[in-house]
């Protein structure tokens, strides 16, 4: 496994992070999935023991993940490691049965209280802002609340896991004021809008976070027309057959080159992000100890021909699908 620096921080971080998304289980808001199905905490512990095994000491979470389910396994079994970096987030809310957001200074605040607790850790090493808007940091309260958090020694840096579209708005907010130490994106190889973005925010001293880096499991070459998901399973929503016919028709170019340097085609996905040297840690999902091998295994450095072959494949209209989806 190989290390980053964080930005300007003192973090320093594996370049494969494990992202915990999935692992908070099939949670739901009203009838609306806010997870990826069913999961075993048995596995889903051993998946952790078996990153830090493999080298990962960057974990990523959030409190609406498994509605706290998340933070509490990594809490119970990681939570007292003083060799790891965690991150967490705030913003996404589940009230009344329907899904909101709240960037509040006193609800941010308490929820990071709650987050500590279900962490078992004194201070979360980097906290983030969930999605918030342009709107939402012109309120200020919010940047507020982080910079008193960090006062107070319960974080010790903070930044913004930017919206899935159109980041560019809430990402210049805070660079123009040198707020805030990061950023989390959407980056992979199907979505590339925030390839300029990156490389700002890196220039201007962020540490960066790609996530969605298999866009959610396109990218790992395991779904066909045929792939279905269950109710408590959000790409029931976002994977329906015609957007995975649409990748499968564009995918030849990534097999070939999957193929040319003997890995998977999810790690080819993995070693296109990590040729960026903007990026500090790429946070795949990993639900499984099988997952934590595969994804930190293989990392290849992609050739500048490669790159712009993959570049080139024009996954334009496969993005507008996914766009409507949310």
């Amino acid at each position: 496994m190989n290390f980053r620096k964080f930005g300007n921080t003192d973090l320093v971080v594996s370049e494969i992070g494990f992202g915990a998304w999935a692992i908070g289980g099939g949670a739901m808001i009203g009838n609306t999935p806010i997870g990826w199905g069913d999961a075993d905490d048995d596995i889903s512990q051993k998946a952790i023991y078996q990153s830090l095994d493999a080298g990962i000491n960057f974990f990523d979470t959030a409190d609406i993940y498994g509605l706290g389910h998340s933070e509490e396994l990594i809490g119970n079994t990681i939570g007292t490691s003083k060799d790891v970096v965690i991150a967490s987030k705030v913003g996404n809310v589940s009230r009344n049965g329907v899904f909101t957001t709240e960037y509040s200074k006193e609800y941010i605040l308490g929820a990071c209280e709650a987050s500590l607790k279900r962490l078992k850790r004194e201070v979360i090493d980097y906290y983030q802002l969930h999605s918030a808007r342009h709107a939402d940091l012109q309120k200020g309260e919010c940047i507020e609340a982080m910079q008193q958090l960090v006062r107070e020694g319960k974080i010790r840096y903070w930044g913004l896991s930017l919206p899935t579209f159109d980041p560019v708005p809430e990402a210049h907010y805070l660079i123009n004021r040198q707020a805030g130490s990061g950023f989390q994106l959407v980056l992979n190889i199907i979505n590339r809008i925030a390839i300029p973005l990156m490389k700002d925010a890196y220039a201007a001293g962020y540490g960066i976070i790609a996530r969605m880096p298999l866009q959610f499991g396109l990218l790992s070459g395991k779904f066909d027309s045929q792939t279905t998901f269950p109710d408590n399973d959000h790409r029931k929503r976002r994977l329906p057959a015609e957007i995975i016919e649409e990748f499968e028709s564009r995918q030849q170019g990534l097999m070939r080159l999957s193929r040319e340097y003997d890995i998977t085609l999810s790690q080819l996905a993995l070693s296109y992000l990590l040729s960026f040297p903007g990026i500090a840690t790429v946070i795949p999902g990993i639900r499984t100890p099988e997952q934590a091998v595969l994804n930190t295994g293989g990392i290849k450095i992609l050739n500048y021909e490669d790159r712009e072959q993959i570049e080139g494949i024009n996954f334009f209209p496969l993005m507008e699908m996914i766009r409507k989806r949310g």
